[in-house]
């Protein structure tokens, strides 16, 4: 039981019958597996030509050890005519762009899934001739979060998403106690099993702790540089140039994201100046102690995340020196988007409002709070929490 995903379907299903192949990329149970099941059942209300394999199960992974083992499989158990082959978590097998290749030559249309940005590398789209499309699944965002509590009659309050977030099957789980144990489960497989392993870092305690860092240090500008000196400082010795490279794991395994920061007075991204956030707030609150949740820095990773789902291009904006959180750029159309937990007292009331100061009136100004109180100017519309993560902007 799931709800359909629609906003992913839609863009997914103009290419159903298409000889591209069909990558679903995101990070490991933010429900890949789910989408490409909605998907074989749509096509399955037309045709019976189709043939599934999951990489996850040990019995496809025990027979099916080469690209070449792919081909075989689906040429014994395929019809005639136009077959529909998905292939789920496909990255476990070496050589998979050439079963794709092959498979797409034989009349098949297929569908990968994997949990690793890999997958769409140079090294691999370069094997697959530019002859792919691209799809990133992410974690829920409140309001499917809410829609799936209601399947399951519960309740998922934004005050439980702001804290665990919205990898859908926590929501399964009765008492905050399992939902915590089956987030540390999944916590533990991509950092070992994703991360770890596939690149065998030998340094496991320092990895373990850069990424704790990281991952609690989400809605922040950050360096390499400045996280290595925090870390040094706190008795971790580790090189610069190591914490990049483990950043890019990071992010490679979908854990993370960075956006860059656009300068006005340069009119242009400045690269080397970045803001991170995480994939989901449940891997930031899993590393604080006594229910000391870093509410406002969650907010604002749920405001980036929902933004991103509503297709939204994002970056940090330099104003002058006074931070924006996003630029949000679509349609041809901007937004300038300040985020706060609360601006209830003056001075963070100033310091919100401020940032504004010297924009054209041309492009909408938005401040989003969890404040019930409407804060909205003559220039700058407040938007409760509540009402953007239900409503959008």
């Amino acid at each position: 039981m799931m709800i359909v995903r629609e906003k992913y379907l839609s863009e997914i299903r103009g290419f159903y019958d298409s000889d591209l192949i069909k990558i679903i990329t995101g990070v490991r149970r933010c429900g890949k597996s789910v989408v490409l099941e909605q998907i074989i059942a749509e096509i399955s209300e037309r045709t019976k030509n189709i043939v599934y394999l999951d990489f996850d199960d040990r019995a496809v992974t025990a027979s099916i050890t080469s690209w070449q083992d792919i081909v075989q499989y689906v040429t014994a158990h395929r019809e005639q005519g136009l077959c529909y082959v998905f292939l789920d978590e496909i990255q476990e097998i070496d050589g998979w762009p050439l079963a794709c290749r092959s498979l797409r030559r034989e009349d098949c249309s297929v569908f990968i899934t994997g949990s690793n940005s890999k997958l769409l590398s140079k090294e691999f789209t370069r094997e697959l001739s530019g002859r792919y499309v691209a799809f990133q699944i992410r974690p829920f965002v409140y309001l499917e979060m809410a829609q799936y509590a209601e399947q399951l009659h519960k309740e998922c309050t934004i005050e439980d998403y702001l804290v665990w977030g919205g990898f859908p099957k926590r929501l399964e789980f009765g008492s905050i106690q399992e939902q915590k144990r089956y987030l540390n489960d999944l916590d533990e497989t991509i950092v070992a099993n994703d991360i770890i392993n596939r690149y065998q870092i030998r340094k496991q305690v320092e990895f373990r702790k850069t990424a704790n860092f990281i991952l609690t240090s989400n809605s922040r500008m950050y360096s390499a540089k400045s996280i290595a000196d925090h870390l040094r400082g706190n008795g971790i010795s580790i090189a610069t140039n190591t914490v990049q490279k483990w950043i890019s794991y990071l992010k490679e395994a979908y854990i993370i994201d960075e956006i860059f920061r656009y300068s006005r007075k340069a009119s242009r991204s400045l690269e080397q100046s970045r803001k991170l956030y995480d994939c989901d707030v449940g891997l930031n609150s899993l590393r604080h102690l006594d229910g000391h949740f870093d509410i406002t820095h969650n907010l604002e990773n749920i405001v980036y995340n929902e933004l991103l789902y509503r297709g939204f291009t994002l970056s940090v904006y330099d104003n002058n020196g006074r931070e924006i959180d996003f630029l949000a750029e679509k349609d041809q159309k901007r937004y300038f988007i300040q985020v706060a937990y609360t601006v209830a007292d003056d001075k963070t009331w100033d310091r919100e409002f401020s940032a504004f100061k010297g924009l054209s009136a041309v492009d909408r100004m938005i401040l989003i709070t969890n404040d019930a109180i409407d804060y909205s100017t003559s220039n700058v519309q407040h938007i409760a929490l509540k009402d953007f993560l239900l409503n959008g902007i």
